[in-house]
């Protein structure tokens, strides 16, 4: 049943219909745990959505693309809101962390999964938007304390920007002391551009990147002489 229902809420998702994602989503949950949507349904449908998107066989637009960000915001707020009934306290709030899409990249789908995985782990996301320069995320870094910044590229030709953010960041005397995460549909695909890019770490999804910020945070604070190693 797993792949029709992927292939359902794939099709709600490329049609911008957000009722009709919520109702697949839900006729999924009578018959499975809630919990589970996120690693059996939403994450490998909307890794499909990235996939077919970025090799040119999906049609796309602001509205899919927005959807399929709700989708998942819709989800994580379900989630939470479940967690509370059962009495679960929330994860203390972590530190603060930057996300943004790099220069000339429009594509903000993988970064609100991120942002929004982010928050319901307990971090202080600042996320800045789509086509941002390395002089922003520097900026914003700096005024909230983040160790640690996300961004996010879809294609090879905008993740190359990414290697002018790690040159800004190093030119600041920030390299070390604040880790450089990347993601995107291109890091995805070539895992080997993450280091040719000057990045520092990645994840194989939005489910995992609470993770690796964490990795990168406490690798942060040991170069930058916070804590112990």
């Amino acid at each position: 049943m797993e792949p029709d229902a992927q292939q359902a809420l794939l099709d709600a998702i490329q049609q911008a219909d957000r009722a009709g994602a919520r109702a697949v989503i839900e006729a999924w949950a009578e018959t499975h745990p809630f919990e589970r949507v996120v690693p059996d349904l939403l994450s490998p449908t909307l890794e499909t959505f990235g996939r077919l998107w970025a090799h040119r066989k999906l049609g796309f637009s602001l509205a899919t693309g927005y959807v399929a960000a709700k989708v998942a915001e819709d989800v994580l707020a379900r989630l939470l809101e479940e967690a509370g009934a059962r009495g679960e306290a929330r994860a203390p709030l972590k530190g603060p962390v930057v996300l943004g899409n790099v220069e000339d990249d429009f594509h903000p789908l993988g970064r609100k999964m991120v942002g929004a995985f982010l928050r319901a782990d307990g971090w202080d996301v600042q996320d800045l938007g789509v086509d941002v320069t390395p002089a922003r995320f520097i900026e914003a870094a700096e005024a909230c304390g983040a160790r640690v910044i996300g961004a996010s590229a879809m294609m090879y030709t905008t993740a190359k920007n990414a290697a002018r953010l790690r040159e800004a960041m190093e030119q600041r005397g920030l390299a070390g002391r604040v880790q450089l995460a990347l993601g995107g549909a291109v890091f995805k695909l070539r895992p080997e551009l993450v280091a040719t890019f000057g990045g520092d770490g990645t994840a194989p999804s939005a489910l995992e990147a609470p993770a690796l910020f964490a990795e990168l945070w406490q690798r942060a604070s040991i170069l930058a002489g916070e804590v112990e190693p």
